[in-house]
């Protein structure tokens, strides 16, 4: 098969390798996991959780799974993948993580833009339940996981691709799992993102911050891409899923969600920040 599920977990508990017998992962210090009907595992310890459920809600997800589904997002989707599929050999295995999968849709378009060269063997995690089950409903192949960015069971030095896509990057988890030479695909909000439609929820806009990101201990700056367009949305169905999908949802008042639900079309701009780093050379792999 040309798309395989990653296989090199790490224990949430100890760090040590884990070992899939049947339906249950294991560790040698003891640990077991098993893999839930629907196919992914629950990798996030009860007392490494913030709160009960922690994560986009059920109702997030569906609204993010919809909006992604009717293509609104399919130049950024495109442009992550011809990031992280250039470089890599035709021939060999390449490993690839998103990290804050969501319902998977970034990796299923990765998966078919490589059109099975390279081969790859894909890795989800997120902290939300909803949406890894929302993901290994859809697809498979890949590997998807309970998991938390700020301690990822991955193990160390094992990952020819890491994807952070509108997420939380935690820099020193990212250095440990990418093989030196790895490359790190990060894409965030621009200045201009969805300026149109937070100019209708919020009485007004904040001062943009200064657009000059540090490069991130352990890594060197190879290239920042913009992906900027305008997209039309018709219907009242797709403009609330893109606020729902958003964290504005939770910022607005309640005036300023109520002007955005009486929009029957709205015109936005999509501006988005795609930075690629190369996880450097040497051996100081955080541990």
């Amino acid at each position: 098969m040309t798309i395989t599920p990653f296989q090199a977990l790490a224990c949430p508990l100890d760090g040590e390798p884990l070992r899939q017998c049947d339906r249950t992962w294991r560790c040698a210090g003891g640990h077991s996991f098993d893999v839930a009907r629907q196919g992914y595992v629950h990798l996030l310890p009860v007392q490494r959780k913030r709160s009960r459920d922690p994560g986009d809600s059920t109702e997030m997800v569906a609204a993010r799974q919809r909006f992604l589904a009717a293509g609104h997002y399919r130049p950024i989707a495109e442009a992550v993948s011809c990031a992280a599929l250039e470089g890599l050999s035709a021939d060999a295995e390449a490993h690839c993580l998103d990290a804050g999968c969501g319902e998977g849709h970034y990796l299923r378009e990765l998966a078919r833009l490589a059109d099975g060269k390279p081969p790859l063997a894909l890795l989800g995690v997120d902290i939300s339940k909803p949406a890894v089950l929302a993901a290994a409903k859809q697809d498979k192949r890949a590997r998807w996981v309970v998991g938390s960015n700020a301690r990822l069971p991955v193990l160390s030095a094992t990952l020819d691709r890491l994807l952070c896509l509108f997420g939380f990057p935690m820099y020193d988890e990212f250095a440990r799992v990418l093989k030196p030479g790895g490359l790190l695909l990060q894409a965030d909000a621009g200045p201009d993102h969805l300026r149109e439609l937070r100019e209708i929820i919020y009485p007004t806009l904040k001062p943009e911050r200064a657009d000059n990101p540090e490069t991130p201990p352990g890594f060197s700056l190879l290239g920042t891409d913009t992906i900027r367009y305008p997209l039309k949305l018709a219907g009242a169905q797709p403009i609330a899923d893109l606020l729902a999908m958003t964290p504005h949802l939770y910022r607005a008042s309640a005036e300023g969600r109520a002007r955005a639900a009486a929009l029957e079309t709205l015109t936005v701009t999509v501006d988005v920040r795609l930075m690629r780093f190369e996880r450097g050379l040497d051996d100081n792999v955080p541990g």
